[in-house]
């Protein structure tokens, strides 16, 4: 061996025996009979000797309860193995080293100076396994449907027969179509189909096909690749049929689906795979399809604004939901309902609705259905003085009013009603956000100082607020 690679051996050497020394747990190595050839540093300082000392030495001289010869003759390694040392139990490892199938050293660390080191360890993956659980909950819910069957609220036959249907529909795969006016409760229904079916814990991903400008209609549905169009960015985006994988997609306002995508919808469907916008990768996606619509269908495919193969391939389950004004026997037990909701989310205490509204509100046609019942007590609610805690006739809105006696008010009568209605709350509004500048208030209504002096009479509105 020459004087160059002396040099050599002994640098590695030192590099070797500087790793081992900063090793923050204890080292040591022994030989095949159990003789200390390396003791580190960080060990010589735990158990308050000098490690060049301990060279030499034998394994059960050094260390009390060591096992390393042990190893050594055995050739077994012992994991997080526990061992006694002053008085600690501590949690150490022995490793046989094998060269060319013959032992030549065992190495031994400790790696927690206690075994309360390893229940600590053990606390904080406890607590961690704990927040994963927890995160993955909470995607759920947010990814899940926010409604069940349980929120399908109704007494009335139709409304149980339709329930039925769709907790049938939810245990099959087939596609479904909602139908029924605006606010009758599709979404709610397609949430609750979503939730009794076996793709619950997968994504519920809704589309709704009215709000997304035509332009944006194919990356959002099928996704994109880096610069697949002017703004697309530098990142690929997955579509919504990507997020909904072994989920359910829910289509609101299918009828608004632009007709040039219409046949890109209907192969998805078909094939249930997937091409992102300025990419050549087909991605299989397994998901249910739930559409809904308030418009008629039918109608749309004679007048050629909607492809009848598609409809065809959607209308495979159809379940209409029936207007409030053909249930009139659940409008009590919804109001109720609702009430508790809105008691939580107004911070107030409405205990129930009088008898006398609730036959004003039976006489009512709903054209808003559910949604507008809601919007309606809402209002009156935000009417009452805090110290009321029962819906009275008094509360109702304006337009009610033709409702409370019998004969019915004539209609050119309750839209005379409504209009002054609107008009003064019109004017209270911008007198309000103009801090009862008239100027200003009158520039915002459109109309001259003097007839909003005029409209402020009539409607008995204080010229100024602190007469308010």
């Amino acid at each position: 061996m020459n004087i160059a690679e002396e040099k050599e051996i002994r640098e590695k050497l030192q590099l070797y025996e500087a790793i081992l020394n900063n090793i923050l747990n204890g080292v040591m190595i022994t030989d095949p009979q159990g003789y200390v050839m390396f003791f580190s540093e960080a060990y010589g300082r735990f158990l308050n000797m000098d490690p060049k000392k301990q060279i030499g030495k034998h394994t059960t001289d050094v260390v009390e309860n060591s096992r390393m010869h042990i190893v050594a003759q055995t050739g077994i390694a012992e994991i997080n193995d526990a061992q006694r040392i002053m008085g600690h139990d501590m949690v150490v490892q022995r490793i046989p080293i094998k060269i060319g199938g013959k032992l030549v050293a065992v190495f031994g660390q400790v790696m927690f100076e206690d075994v309360s080191d390893v229940q600590a360890l053990a606390n904080k993956l406890n607590i961690l396994e704990s927040k994963v659980k927890l995160y993955e909950k909470e995607l759920e819910n947010l990814r899940g449907a926010k409604y069940s069957c349980k929120n399908i609220i109704g007494k009335s036959s139709v409304m149980t027969e339709i329930r039925t249907l769709a907790m049938k529909a939810a245990k099959v795969n087939a596609p479904i179509l909602l139908t029924g006016e605006s606010g009758t409760g599709k979404e709610l229904f397609a949430h609750a189909i979503h939730h009794a079916s076996d793709r619950h814990i997968a994504p519920f991903v809704r589309i709704n096909c009215a709000a997304i400008p035509k332009d944006l209609m194919e990356s959002e549905l099928f996704g994109y690749e880096p610069g697949a169009y002017t703004g697309a960015g530098s990142k690929s985006k997955p579509g919504k049929f990507e997020l909904a994988h072994q989920g359910t997609v829910f289509l609101d306002e299918i009828s608004d689906l632009p007709l040039d995508m219409q046949p890109k919808l209907l192969r998805v469907l078909e094939e249930k795979e997937v091409e992102r916008l300025g990419g050549n990768r087909v991605t299989k996606c397994d998901f249910r399809l739930i559409a809904a619509t308030h418009d008629d269908l039918e109608k749309l495919v004679r007048e050629g604004k909607f492809r009848q193969d598609l409809y065809y391939r959607i209308n495979v389950i159809p379940l209409h939901m029936p207007p409030l004004r053909e249930r009139k026997e659940d409008i009590s037990i919804i109001a109720e309902h609702l009430i508790d909701g809105l008691n939580k989310d107004c911070g107030v205490n409405i205990s129930k609705i009088s008898p006398e509204v609730i036959k004003i509100f039976e006489k009512f046609d709903w054209p808003g259905n559910v949604r507008e019942l809601s919007n309606v007590l809402e209002r009156m609610i935000c009417s009452m003085d805090g110290t009321e805690d029962v819906i009275q006739v008094k509360h109702l809105p304006v337009f009610f009013l033709g409702l409370t006696k019998r004969p019915i008010k004539s209609e050119s009568v309750i839209l005379k009603n409504i209009k002054a209605d609107s008009e003064k709350e019109a004017v209270l509004h911008a007198m309000h956000i103009s801090n009862y500048n008239k100027n200003k208030a009158s520039k915002l209504l459109g109309i001259h100082r003097t007839a909003l002096y005029k409209k402020m009479k009539k409607f008995n509105i204080p010229l100024d607020a602190s007469e308010m």
